[in-house]
Order: structure tokens, then sequence, then C-alpha cells
């Protein structure tokens, strides 16, 4: 008797912990269970992390203008997406360029499982719900204090069709990068370069604002800009730690060198303000630790620490340069640096894994372990991102210039600021 109830409770310890973890039809609660954190995490990055970001950095007359354009992007990816963004991104394929319509208003199949995972549709659906939203409203930071709020509603639909949608699939959803083996393990491409180049294209043609490299243009709270770079910050585990679509060691991964590439880039960006102007910023550092967090996204699932470490320092000093001195040089006006710390470090991390890709973590070899076919696919796929959202992106901003009737502004509103003008509201009052 004694026997039979040592083997009875033997047998339950064995099983009852696979069962808490157990798959229906395939799906692994574990697995799905992390991806859903990882979703509310980036979804935070957007209405949250990213809007408190980019509204310390412009002047208190425009700040909740430009939290809107954040928060605004989030409502129209959100329900773009379910309608049929991600079916044409990730639902099949046509010749390497778009999905179908599998997945056209996610309405059936709510337990189907998502190919080559063990999490259901719905769910790696959500996530990558929270990547398109934060991709397009990144580019609100280029455009800011000028940009009509009509013109930024109506570009954020046509732009996520147009631009996001197809490079998603390329890239992540079984398109033709997907089949020549890029590695863009959470979005070099997809959001950084992408969201980057868009910003450049689009300040372009809405023009500078009024003043730019003539008057000053304080921030309205360092103090906002900080809590919203670390609110971004801890988002980002989930942004890169979730793109494993798996709780294991590539996750785990993927999460630590999150944190060494944003530490390294955040340190590398103070010590050039240090150095150079005699003082460590802390808005400086802010912005460096998301310089690095940028530049380790694509690569967070191929590299490691070591290669974490040299990705994220020399992340920060690019997006220094570029801040600080280029666009100044160039005479652009993106505005929040959308272009200077997205676009130049998404390309710059995506090159750094045909270097630094280490065989152990990931499929790609980068040329310090001996590999030379990866760089030539990396080098690819950012030529060919640059070249499809800087067209895509001026056909999005000539086609709601039309509809819209301009783009930017007016004068007087402009100089009276986009809170009062557009929302009849403040975000401060003094």
């Amino acid at each position: 008797m004694r026997l039979i109830k040592n083997a009875f409770l033997t047998a339950t310890l064995v099983i009852l912990p696979f069962s808490a973890f157990a798959s229906t039809g395939g799906i692994s609660a574990g697995d799905t269970a992390w991806l859903l954190i990882s979703a509310a995490l980036v979804m935070m990055m957007t209405p949250a992390g990213l809007a408190l970001f980019y509204g310390g950095m412009v002047r208190s007359k425009n700040v909740l203008n430009s939290m809107g354009m954040s928060f605004v992007t989030y409502g129209i990816v959100s329900v773009l997406w379910i309608i049929f963004q991600f079916s044409l991104a990730f639902g099949g394929d046509i010749n390497g360029l778009i999905g179908t319509f599998k997945y056209l208003f996610m309405g059936r199949n709510i337990n189907l499982v998502y190919p080559d995972t063990h999490v259901s549709v719905m769910a790696f659906a959500a996530f990558q719900l929270t990547f398109a939203a934060i991709t397009t409203a990144l580019i609100s930071g280029s455009v800011v204090e000028r940009v009509k709020f009509s013109s930024w509603v109506v570009f954020s639909v046509i732009w996520s069709t147009i631009v996001y949608v197809p490079l998603a699939h390329w890239v992540w959803g079984g398109g033709w990068l997907t089949k020549m083996g890029i590695a863009d393990f959470a979005g070099g491409l997809v959001v950084e370069t992408c969201s980057g180049i868009a910003g450049l294209v689009f300040a372009l043609m809405v023009g500078a604002r009024r003043g730019f490299k003539r008057e000053a243009m304080p921030p309205s709270s360092i103090a906002l800009s900080i809590f919203g770079a670390a609110m971004l910050w801890f988002g980002w585990f989930g942004f890169n730690a979730g793109s494993a679509i798996a709780s294991n060691a590539l996750a785990s991964n993927a999460f630590l060198v999150t944190n060494t590439a944003g530490a390294c880039g955040a340190l590398s960006w103070m010590l050039m303000d240090w150095s150079v102007h005699k003082h460590p910023t802390m808005l400086g550092f802010a912005s460096g630790a998301v310089a690095g967090l940028v530049a380790i996204t694509p690569a967070a699932g191929f590299v490691n620490n070591v290669g974490a470490i040299v990705i994220g320092f020399v992340a920060g000093i690019i997006s220094w340069i570029a801040t600080g001195y280029l666009k100044y040089k160039l005479g652009y006006d993106d505005s929040l640096d959308v272009f200077g710390v997205h676009g130049l470090n998404g390309i710059w991390g995506m090159i750094a894994i045909g270097f630094f890709a280490d065989p152990k973590v990931n499929f790609a070899r980068g040329l310090i372990y001996g590999g030379t076919h990866q760089i030539v696919v990396q080098l690819i796929g950012v030529v060919a991102t640059i070249t499809f959202v800087a067209v895509g992106t001026f056909v999005s901003g000539k086609i709601t210039s039309v509809l819209t009737g301009g783009l930017r502004v007016d004068e007087e509103d402009e100089i009276k600021g986009l809170d009062v003008v557009v929302h009849t509201e403040k975000g401060f009052e003094i």
C-alpha cells in the first residue's frame, strides 16, 4: 500500500509541472504567457514611454500635441492591424512581396497555432501589433511642432499600410528577405531603419520649424523625457526578449544583451558630452540609452555580451555626432532626432550583426567568427529598406498633402502653439 502511495505521489510531482504548462493544440502556456507579457511591455512604450520622451523634448506650447500624436497612432494602428494589416504582413505569402487575407478581421480559429511557434495566432498578432504602432509613432518625432494633426492622422493610416506592412512581411512574414536569410531579430530594419528614414523624408517634405537654427527651442521638461526613456528601456525587454516568441535561452540572451547595450550607449553619450562640453547632461544619458537599445534591437538574438558592449558604445557616439553636428551641418530639421538615433543606429545594428553574430547564439555567423555570407545579406537588406521606405514615405506624404490640403499648420498657429490651436487644451499651465 505504501509502495502504491509513493508511486502515485511521485507521478503527481512529475506530471503537475508539465500540466501547468500544458499545450492545447500545440500552444504552449509558458511561451504564450511570456509573449503576452512582452506585448504588454511593448504596448506601454508607445502611449506612455515614447509620448513622455517626445513630450518632454518639445516646447511647452506643443507638449500635449506631441504626446497626442503617439497616443492616437496607437489607437489607429490597433484597429487597422486587426482588420487587415496583420493578415497582409503575416498571413501567408504572395511571391515574397505581401501576405494574403488569411487572417482578415482576426475573427476565426482563435486556437490556431502560428506557424513555427508554440503560440496562438491571436497572441502573435497582439505582439506584432505593438511593433507596428511604435514604428509609426516614432516618425512623429521628426515633424512635431509644425505638422497638422489631421495630416498626421491620415499619414499614419496610409504609411502604416503601404510601407510598414510590406516591409514586415519581407523581413519577418516569409517574404523575400526572410528567404534570403536576413538576420533582424526585433526590428533593426522593420522598426528602426524604417522609422528613421521615414522620419527624415517626412521632415524634409514638411519643412523646418520656424526659427530652426536661429531661435532657442528649450525642452518643456527634461524630467518627463528621462522618465519616458526609463519606460522605454523597461519596455525594450519585451521588445527584444519577446521576439524569441518563446520563454527560452534565446530570450534570456536577448534580455541581457539588451540591457548591456543600452547601458553602454548611455555611458558613451554621457562621456562625449562630458569630454567635449564639460557637462554630463542627463538628457544625453537618456538619449544614449535609447541609441544603444536601438542598435541592439536587430542583434539581440544573434550576439553575445561582448558584441553588445561594442554595439552599444558605438551607438551612443554615432547619435551624439548625428544629433549635435550632422543635422545642423546638413540643415535638416529632424526635430527629435528620429533619423539620428533610430535610423542610423538601426543601420549600424544590422551591419554589426554581420561582424559580431555568434553562431552559438543563433543561425548567423559574423566575420569575427569566420562567416562572410551574413554581412552581404545584411547590406542588401539595409539598401533595400532605405530605398523602399524613402519612396513609400514620399508617396504617403504626397497623398496625405492632397487629402488634407497641405502638411503643415500656418505660421500664426505655429507661433501660438499646437496645444491650444488644435486641442484647445494645455499640457502645462504656465
